[in-house]
């Protein structure tokens, strides 16, 4: 990792706290940026992290540095950790463009839906004049929580997590980076194909919103993947798993069908979506939001859903059903979704072709 060899995470939520602590306890040098200190004065007064984790490393995560400041943040790092909600993705490209260099690794943990390509479009529009990787993990790699200012408890660890850089033809060598830490990462293809195969786009949002009775009047007491997950609510989520995957085919890409990574997953299967959810033993006992103003669609739906529809309206593919979900869940929070959400226009492909997005992705640049 060259002669900067501190890894820095970005964020102090549920998994950036597990995230520091558990490259720590590994014997990293790990610097903790926050754009709030108060979110992570705690951590600079204590110096770390308390981990827990039953199934391995834990303990007290020494942390190299806490600080709000991006300069200090990166000056000393190549690998950039970047564990915030997808919403504030932007947000933190705009922040961090002064300070990045070229050998700059970025990962976004997980891109959800076009993450990596609005990273270099915000880095663009900031006027970042170095190229940095970036690249986006299909999914998080740890189940974790936080549990206190300065305390984080990992539940579980996934034993692959596919990763893309933007462009593709830096992924090895941010796998090369990633691997000195994180063994799990393969290779995913390209962003596009990452970003297609988001399953949270699937299984959150729409299950969220046709809930929403029982999630108000409950306050989410019910299992979310079993008592949720109706015939009738599965035949909706099949209707956008077909779009989904009907949006990557028009792509030039083969996603994998929500009945697929139930089985790749979880070696769950069953004659149709709503037998393979149910055969997954892992789901039970897993309550529902408790409310519904929760990422599965504060997030999701801006971040993953509007991206696919917006790739899909674009490249010829009807896409009804994930726009009602859409819909219902701009009536529900009175907020234009759409206008949040990362369309075409603001990833700035909306001019490109199949073929010239794909070359964009690929190799970084335009035709």
């Amino acid at each position: 990792m060259n002669d900067r060899n501190q890894i820095t995470v970005v964020g102090a939520g549920n998994g950036g706290k597990a995230m520091a602590a558990y490259m720590a306890l590994l014997g990293k040098d790990v610097v903790l940026y926050n754009r709030t200190f108060a979110h992570i004065q705690v951590i600079a007064e204590r110096g770390g992290i308390d981990l827990i984790n039953p199934s391995g490393l834990d303990g007290f995560g020494a942390l190299k540095l806490v600080t709000d400041d991006p300069a200090k943040a990166l000056e000393n790092s190549q690998l950039v950790m970047v564990v915030v909600p997808s919403t504030a993705h932007r947000d933190i490209a705009t922040t961090l463009a002064p300070y990045l260099r070229d050998d700059h690794i970025i990962v976004l943990n997980p891109g959800r839906t076009g993450g990596a390509i609005e990273f270099a479009e915000a880095l663009r529009l900031a006027g970042c004049t170095s190229k940095p990787a970036v690249s986006e993990a299909e999914t998080f790699i740890f189940a974790s929580r936080s549990e206190g200012p300065s305390h984080a408890r990992i539940f579980r660890i996934k034993e692959s997590v596919p990763l893309a850089a933007m462009p593709a033809t830096r992924t090895d060598e941010v796998l090369d980076v990633i691997h000195t830490v994180f063994p799990q990462y393969i290779h995913g293809g390209n962003v596009l194909q990452t970003g297609l195969n988001n399953m949270g786009a699937i299984f959150h949002p729409a299950l969220a919103m046709l809930n929403s009775g029982w999630i108000e009047a409950t306050h989410g007491d019910f299992q979310f993947y079993i008592d949720g997950v109706t015939p009738s609510v599965a035949k909706v989520l099949e209707v956008l798993d077909r779009e989904r995957v009907t949006v990557a085919s028009a792509l030039g890409l083969r996603a994998r069908t929500g009945m697929e990574w139930l089985d790749l997953a979880y070696n769950a299967r069953g004659a149709d979506l709503y037998e393979a959810m149910h055969n997954q033993t892992g789901y039970y006992g897993i309550k529902a939001p408790a409310t519904l103003n929760h990422r599965y669609i504060t997030e999701e739906i801006p971040m993953s859903l509007v991206p696919i529809a917006s790739l899909g309206e674009r490249y010829g593919v009807s896409v009804t059903g994930i726009r009602s979900i859409i819909s219902l869940a701009c009536f529900i929070h009175s907020t234009d979704y759409w206008r949040k959400g990362r369309t075409i226009e603001k990833l700035g492909i909306k001019e490109l072709s199949v073929s010239e997005l794909t070359h964009y992705v690929e190799t970084g640049e335009r035709d």
